[in-house]
């Protein structure tokens, strides 16, 4: 394989993975507080530079090591990925029990059969048991809950208000704060799915309980834009289409030329 085709299809190899993720922020444009992701797109540059002397060439010389890094050094590939946790859009609903936070990096503690996950999703309801849920059935925490074991509960006589700090009352009377957390380090969170995050295990989730954040009867959007997307996918299309084009001229345009040449032999 000849190293021009070895890049192209390297590169398209890189805008497949920005299409999948471009399509997965697209398919979530509607998701109650869902987050963006996006990748970085680089090549085999720093690697080379770390490595070079111990490639497996022969007689694992400097020289040879040289000849790969000046050939394939510049093949990109996708060399990291990272979620954007800027606050979407809010929506007014006037529900109840939609909440929404009005602040970067904070997120909700709930209860799942695979322990406590985060969320910005603040749509919220009550089960058949009056406890605070998610629309998936986990229960919401509240910011006492590592001591009274207790989750939010309300009796259907019971009309709650809520503060901007996340703090319910009921007839004027404090009742339960929901726990809010701010993780020290959000690029180790990990997405699982119904807008469920995975705090790292070494990150204590320590509760907020003064945000002065809360905004009650509104529900935070994704922060996807829909233009943007559409218009990297478009970008990427194209640039799929560009390294076809290379890729075929690297096969059979340079290939059918030099067999050509060849095999004219003069005598």
């Amino acid at each position: 394989m000849n190293n021009g085709y070895y890049a192209a299809t390297g590169g398209m190899v890189t805008q497949f993975g920005r299409l999948d993720n471009i399509a997965n922020n697209l398919a979530n444009l509607n998701t109650n507080g869902f987050k963006k992701t996006d990748v970085v797109v680089g090549d085999f540059l720093r690697l080379y530079q770390e490595k070079r002397e111990d490639l497996p060439l022969e007689n694992q010389t400097v020289e040879g090591s040289k000849f790969i890094h000046r050939s394939i050094t510049r093949v990109p590939h996708i060399v990291e990925s990272f979620t954007d946790y800027k606050t979407g859009s809010m929506q007014q609903t006037d529900n109840t029990f939609d909440v929404a936070i009005n602040e970067d990096n904070m997120f909700f503690a709930v209860n799942t059969p695979d322990g406590t996950r985060l969320t910005r999703n603040g749509s919220f309801m009550l089960n058949q048991d009056g406890i605070l849920t998610t629309k998936e059935g986990f229960e919401v925490l509240p910011a006492d809950y590592d001591k009274s074991k207790e989750f939010i509960k309300f009796t259907d006589e019971e009309i709650p208000s809520l503060d901007k700090d996340g703090f319910f009352y009921i007839d004027g009377a404090p009742f339960k704060q929901l726990l809010l957390v701010r993780p020290q380090n959000v690029k180790n969170l990990v997405q699982e799915g119904n807008s469920l995050l995975r705090a790292d295990a070494a990150d204590p989730l320590t509760p907020v309980t003064n945000s002065s954040s809360i905004l009650k009867g509104f529900v935070e959007k994704s922060n996807v834009n829909a233009v943007t997307e559409m218009t990297a996918m478009i970008e990427t299309h194209r640039l799929v289409e560009m390294y076809q084009k290379a890729m075929d001229a690297q096969m059979n345009d340079l290939n059918r030329d030099a067999v050509t040449r060849l095999a004219n032999v003069k005598a």
